[in-house]
């Protein structure tokens, strides 16, 4: 059966299937896809709103109040960020967003003339956006190195070994790239011990905090990173946005800029600078870091709520990624769950009233089996059946509720045609 009868099927099914009668339907469609994106906190539209309307001036026009206004906007929005995760304001560079920001560290680490080796070390769980340009100058004579976490079946799943990273430094080593939470499984990595490690050895590290930053404490310092990467879009603010920190302490860090025409930004991005975008960066971060230590155990309680309800509910679950109770392995809005005999885009196709994601939004145009549970050493088939639940700042305890609800009914259904002889995956075009 290919796509468009199991679409036909499950919509015919979903239209017939019955939800318990007391049980308050959420108005639209519930989103826990918050890995994915967020919705942009209302305070920061109405912050960002008057730099669309009415004080649009460009920050490098020196000549008339317009940019006088900007550029102090955006000094002002720059220090703020700067405080939010402990850096101080000449080492922010504002970007297009996280995949830009990790371009600009790895490719400007690799291009320096300073550098001294080859060798590039990661992990095979990172986001396309490390993988993909690490990979690329692997082409082009690097050596690549990717570490493996620790396997499916653990309790700290996904997780890095401290000592897997210290083996495999070499002295031709230029850089390691790990990051901080992962965007399928949420597990945390150890970046402050793994930064001591190539501290050490005289490696910079450069850390992809784009699913750390706003849902965890983040401060640069303590973490001790060279080079640090994250998004507006994750934090409830504007897309386009995104952030790299560049140590300029003792000893100051050097990249290539991979952006030139203008010199904005100490020469390392050049271009108009987004003086709406940044603002609103700004107020995102600061909403986070006021809310943090009432989001954080809030999250976590929503997150084990939808775990224990689908457990009630449903045999034949397997929890992905780190144990649930250690807050120091895995973000508190984080769950990944396979679902024993159902496909997962099956699943999804039968629960319109749920937005919800199989893995990483980004790589969706190529859709193989998600590479993170992949390198966990799961099979095709338990990754097949796979979904990524992201809690954010907007999810209610009455749409978990509902959730528990919609996926049990849409699970039993699914497993039910199974049984009945209805393909147990999806057909997909090769």
């Amino acid at each position: 059966m290919g796509n468009t009868g199991w679409k036909t099927m499950i919509r015919v099914l979903t239209e017939a299937s019955a939800l318990p009668k007391d049980l308050k339907m959420p108005e639209g469609v519930v989103y826990l896809d918050n890995h994915s994106t967020t919705r942009v906190d209302p305070r920061v539209v109405d912050t960002v709103a008057p730099f669309l309307t009415e004080m649009y001036g460009n920050a490098g026009s020196v000549s008339h109040a317009f940019g006088w206004e900007a550029r102090d906007a955006v000094e002002k929005a720059t220090a703020a960020v700067a405080a939010a995760v402990g850096a101080k304001p000449k080492e922010i560079v504002f970007t297009s967003g996280a995949t830009e920001s990790n371009n600009l560290a790895i490719r400007g680490i690799v291009e320096s003339p300073r550098r001294k080796g080859n060798h590039l070390l990661s992990v095979a769980t990172e986001h396309r956006a490390v993988l993909d340009p690490l990979r690329r100058l692997a082409r082009h004579g690097c050596e690549l190195t990717l570490l493996t976490p620790a396997p499916a079946g653990r309790s700290d799943a996904g997780r890095l070994d401290l000592q897997q990273v210290a083996e495999a430094l070499r002295d031709d080593t230029v850089l390691v790239s790990v990051m901080l939470a992962n965007n399928e499984i949420g597990a945390i990595h150890p970046i402050a011990e793994i930064a001591a490690v190539c501290r050490a050895h005289g490696v910079p590290l450069h850390c992809d905090a784009t699913q750390g930053v706003g849902r965890i404490p983040v401060d640069v310092e303590a973490l001790g990173v060279d080079l640090m990467s994250f998004s507006g879009h994750k934090i409830y603010g504007p897309r386009g946005m995104g952030l790299l920190y560049v140590r300029r302490r003792s000893p100051p860090l050097r990249i290539e800029p991979q952006m030139t025409g203008g010199g904005q930004q100490h020469g390392l991005r050049s271009g108009t600078l987004n003086v709406p975008g940044i603002v609103g960066l700004a107020k995102a971060l600061e909403l986070c870091r006021e809310e943090l230590l009432h989001e954080m155990p809030r999250l976590a309680a929503l997150r084990q709520q939808l775990w224990t309800g689908l457990r009630e509910k449903l045999d034949g679950l397997t929890l992905n990624g780190p144990q649930l109770d250690r807050t120091d392995w895995r973000l508190p809005g984080n769950l990944n769950v396979a679902f024993d005999g159902v496909d997962g885009e099956a699943l999804m196709l039968s629960m319109p009233g749920l937005a919800v994601s199989s893995g990483s939004a980004c790589s969706a145009a190529e859709p193989e089996p998600s590479h993170v549970l992949r390198a966990l050493g799961m099979a095709d088939d338990v990754v097949r059946s796979s979904l990524r639940f992201g809690l954010g700042r907007f999810t209610t305890e009455s749409e978990i509720l509902f959730a528990i609800e919609v996926i049990a009914e849409a699970v039993t259904r699914l497993r039910g045609l199974s049984s009945m002889g209805f393909p147990a995956q999806v057909e997909r075009s090769t």
